[in-house]
């Protein structure tokens, strides 16, 4: 997939996307950092095609999935072409059993019931809690199992980019260890490209092989993940470190030295 000179413009009025270009290879990890209000959900909402819903659309350049053109298609269309987004807040049908929300990802296939029931099955076996609680109602499940669920149902449209917006947002440490470790596992294993919007950057760069940062809707930094980790202005600003070692959240908050990418 690969994203050339992109601009996105809500209402006609606001440009919130100014030349952002980026790239996910064949079963790539990506990871894209930034503050919050730097553009990285409005970047996967253009790439799934979900902006129309929120009265914004691509306005300059344009994005390609395998080669063909993707900005202007429908969301419908994009799934079917092999890109999930796995959407922030962790959205389910509460009303519905695990079950059900499970399938409802597959709703674009036309395979058999035994290639969906197949990988239905293939999803249990990554999230055995969601197998052990299948016939639970969605609205009573936590929310490290939400979050299992939303991805199982992303699974289950069988993916090979699946887009994923701040999907430890509020987990508890040991499910985020779990989690990253289930991407890894799906990465290697079903061969899924993954973009990854993150705040905590040092699991998102650990999985990635390549990292984006943006600030102000453009894309300020990349780099493979490793020289990312090492970019001194990362470790203050989005990993809690400095050259005289970590720094507490109250300073980096109020740290005053500009970004060097902002001049």
């Amino acid at each position: 997939m690969e994203v050339n000179n992109l601009e996105v413009t809500y209402s006609n009025i606001l440009v919130v996307l100014r030349g952002v270009s980026l790239r996910v290879g064949d079963d790539q990890v990506v990871a894209l950092l930034g503050s919050n209000g730097a553009g990285k959900s409005t970047m996967l909402k253009a790439i799934s095609g979900m902006l129309s819903f929120e009265l914004g659309k691509v306005t300059e350049g344009s994005i390609t999935f395998n080669a063909e053109r993707i900005d202007g298609l429908s969301p419908t269309d994009i799934v079917k072409k092999g890109i999930f987004q796995v959407f922030e807040g962790r959205p389910v049908c509460e009303h519905l059993t695990v079950e059900e929300n499970l399938l409802i990802g597959a709703y674009s296939r036309s395979d058999s019931r035994r290639d969906i029931a197949n990988d239905l099955d293939m999803v249990y076996s990554y999230f055995p809690s969601l197998a052990r609680m299948k016939g639970r109602t969605a609205g009573y499940i936590s929310g490290g199992e939400r979050q299992m669920l939303v991805v199982g149902r992303g699974l289950l449209a069988k993916p090979s980019l699946m887009l994923l917006d701040e999907p430890t947002l509020g987990l508890g440490p040991l499910i985020v260890e779990e989690f990253f470790r289930i991407l890894e596992r799906l990465n290697i294993e079903q061969k899924i490209a993954i973009m990854l919007v993150e705040q905590n950057a040092r699991a998102a760069l650990s999985l990635a092989s390549h990292g984006y940062v943006m600030e102000n809707g453009r894309v300020v930094l990349d780099g493979p993940s490793d020289d990312l980790m090492r970019n001194e202005d990362i470790k203050e600003f989005y990993l809690g470190l400095s050259k005289a070692g970590r720094r507490s959240y109250k300073d980096v908050k109020h740290y005053k030295r500009r970004k060097r990418w902002l001049g």
